[in-house]
C-alpha cells in the first residue's frame, strides 16, 4: 500500500479547522438568540484487538435554543477491516485489509421547524487505493422551494469551479443516495455526493483535495444564511409534531441505509460519535 501518511495529515488538518470554523459560528448563531449554548467536546480512542494504535477523535455536541442537537465530529483511524467487511470497501480485500480514514462528520437539528436540519461530511480514505468522498443534503421538515435553491446554488458553483460534470452528476448521485426505499420517499431535497474521487498521484490528490475544500467552504458560507433567515419564525404545535415525524424518517435511513453509519460500525468507531445524527426527539405514527 502506498503511503499516504503525508497527505492524510493534510487533510485530518484541513477537517479540524474546519470543525473549528463551523462550530464557532453555530455558536454565534446561538449567540443572537440570546444563548449562552456551546460546545462539549469529547475525545476518543479507537480500540483494537491487538492493542495497537487505532486512532480516535473528538466528538462535538451542542444543544442550544436555535440548535437543537448538532453534532460535528472529526476523526482519524486505521488498522484492519473484518475479512468479510473488506471486500465491500474500494481497494481493500481479505488478503490486503489494512486502511487510515480521516473526516469530518456533520449533522444538526434544529429547534425551529422552520429551520432544515442538514448534514454534511467530507472524507479521505487509503486502502490499496486512496481517494475523497463527501458530500452535503438539506433536509427540511417544512420544505421552501427558495432555500432549497440557495443550497443548490451554491454547491453548484463549487462543483462548475472544478469540473463541469460534478453538480449535475454528484446531484444525481445525492438524490440516489438518500432515497428511503421502503418509504419511497426521498430523505430531504438533496444537495450534492461524491465518492471515490481517485487519488492515483500527487496530482490527483491535490485537485480532488482543492475539491473537498470547496465543499466545506461552500457549507459554511449557505447552511447558516439559511439557519439566520428561519430562525426567528413562529411555528405551531402542528409544525413541531410534522417534524417529529419526518425526522423519524431520517432515522430509519441513517440506522437501515447509510454506508457510514455502516463503515463506523463495522471498524471499531465510538458509537456515541457514529449514532450523533439520530434526533432528539421523533415520533412515528
Amino acid at each position: 500500500m502506498t503511503d499516504w501518511t503525508a497527505q492524510t495529515a493534510a487533510a485530518r488538518h484541513w477537517f479540524e479547522a474546519l470543525r473549528d470554523r463551523i462550530c464557532a459560528e453555530f455558536e454565534a448563531i446561538e449567540r443572537e438568540a440570546g444563548s449562552d449554548a456551546a460546545f462539549a467536546y469529547i475525545p476518543w480512542n479507537r480500540e483494537t484487538e491487538d492493542g495497537s494504535d487505532g486512532g480516535g477523535g473528538v466528538r462535538g455536541v451542542m444543544k442550544g435554543r436555535v440548535f437543537e442537537k448538532v453534532g460535528v465530529n472529526v476523526s482519524t483511524v486505521s488498522g484492519e477491516f473484518a475479512p468479510q467487511f473488506a471486500a465491500s470497501v474500494n481497494g481493500a480485500s481479505a488478503e490486503q485489509p489494512q486502511f487510515t480514514a480521516t473526516g469530518i462528520s456533520l449533522v444538526a437539528h434544529m429547534a425551529n421547524p422552520h429551520v432544515p436540519a442538514v448534514h454534511m461530511n467530507t472524507r479521505f480514505l487509503t486502502t490499496q487505493a486512496a481517494w475523497f468522498g463527501g458530500g452535503a443534503d438539506l433536509n427540511p421538515p417544512i420544505p421552501y422551494a427558495e432555500d432549497t435553491e440557495a443550497f443548490h446554488a451554491r454547491f453548484r458553483a463549487a462543483c462548475m469551479a472544478h469540473n463541469p460534470t460534478y453538480y449535475e452528476r454528484f446531484s444525481k448521485w445525492a438524490d440516489e443516495y438518500f432515497f428511503i426505499p421502503h418509504r419511497n420517499v426521498a430523505r430531504g431535497v438533496g444537495g450534492i455526493f461524491y465518492d471515490h474521487l481517485e487519488c492515483e498521484d500527487d496530482a490527483a490528490f491535490e485537485r480532488h483535495f482543492a475539491f473537498t475544500r470547496d465543499v466545506g467552504e461552500a457549507f459554511l458560507d449557505v447552511f447558516p444564511r439559511l439557519v439566520r433567515k428561519r430562525m426567528g419564525m413562529e411555528w405551531t404545535p402542528e409544525d413541531k409534531a410534522a417534524q417529529k415525524e419526518w425526522r423519524g424518517r431520517y432515522v430509519e435511513f441513517n440506522l437501515v441505509y447509510d454506508r457510514g453509519t455502516l463503515f463506523g460500525l463495522k471498524t471499531g468507531g465510538n458509537i456515541d460519535a457514529i449514532l450523533m445524527s439520530l434526533p432528539p426527539e421523533v415520533t412515528w405514527s
